[in-house]
């Protein structure tokens, strides 16, 4: 499903055609009120919003779509100065282009982005198919010793800390993960619930299955855009990752010269990077997760000691 947001009813029928020969169902709408509504009743994958339109513009559109879908968020607008590329991506749009576009270049920008396995789906996929099999196993047993079943599964845990304690003595418990590398202490990935891996790093939690992320306890509410991100700093440890790889990775692409990163796809990741600092309270001269290298990219910060 998508839904088209534009007051020009000339690019509004291109849009649907464009959109329907890539497979979509449609749902056209031209002023901001009424886009709201279709995105808030249809539940689109992505969504193309025109900037300039009548009433509530487009940026404020954006907003108010993100404070309850994260449907991808496409802006199509005459304007192609710097600073409103900045205003519409801190407003919550995932990829911006100029009119007039190409309609092919659209349709590759949104292959792109759907190429990135981040649907919405995967996440409710992932709760249901641990509660599946539970009931199953439980039943053919004994329900009384579902309980007991779910002792052994956290016993594992135990054994695993008490060898690690035994070294301590000798090196120091922060000693021997400090030995590798100051990465390695940085990441730890554990397994919990499912089986599905955490990564862990100064109190940030995620889960790149469950598209989950906590800080501390609490939910952080990111973008698709922000949590790939995220992902791909904290995974990648303390090597540095460049801005014009961030931009591809962001564009579904992998990681070779050939592809072409406009200084435009830099300063988006830019302004991604800078949103997602303000959700985690991360500083830009102390941080504790984001560190900025100065004119190549970014890398996880070292751990808290």
């Amino acid at each position: 499903m998508a839904v088209i947001i534009e007051d020009d009813a000339d690019i509004r029928h291109l849009l649907e055609s464009v959109l329907t020969q890539a497979g979509f169902d449609v749902i056209a709408t031209s002023n901001g009120h009424d886009g709201i509504q279709a995105v808030r009743a249809y539940e689109p994958i992505v969504t193309t919003l025109d900037v300039s339109m009548p009433g509530m513009d487009g940026f404020e559109v954006a907003k108010r779509l993100r404070t309850f879908s994260q449907t991808y968020i496409v802006m199509l607008t005459a304007r192609d100065e710097e600073i409103d590329t900045l205003q519409g991506l801190e407003a919550g749009a995932d990829d911006y282009l100029t009119k007039p576009f190409r309609p092919r270049e659209l349709r590759a920008r949104i292959d792109a982005m759907l190429r990135r396995p981040r649907m919405a789906f995967a996440d409710d996929a992932a709760v249901v198919a641990p509660a599946v099999p539970v009931p199953p196993a439980p039943s053919p047993a004994a329900a009384p010793e579902a309980p007991p079943a779910a002792v052994p599964a956290a016993v594992p845990v135990v054994p695993v800390v008490a060898p690690s304690a035994e070294p301590a003595p000798h090196t120091g418990a922060h000693a021997a993960p400090a030995v590798p590398d100051a990465a390695s202490s940085a990441v730890r990935e554990t397994s919990e619930d499912s089986g599905e891996g955490w990564i862990e790093h100064n109190g940030l939690r995620l889960n790149r299955e469950m598209r989950l992320a906590s800080l501390d306890g609490r939910d952080l509410d990111l973008t698709r855009t922000e949590f790939d991100l995220l992902v791909a700093v904290v995974e990648s440890k303390r090597r540095v990752r460049t801005k014009a790889d961030l931009a591809l990775l962001l564009r579904g692409e992998s990681y070779v010269t050939a592809y072409y990163v406009t200084e435009a796809d830099k300063r988006a990741v830019e302004v991604h990077m800078g949103n997602l600092r303000k959700k985690l309270g991360d500083s830009l001269t102390t941080p504790r997760w984001l560190e900025t290298v100065r004119g190549v990219g970014y890398r996880l910060a070292a751990a808290d000691e």
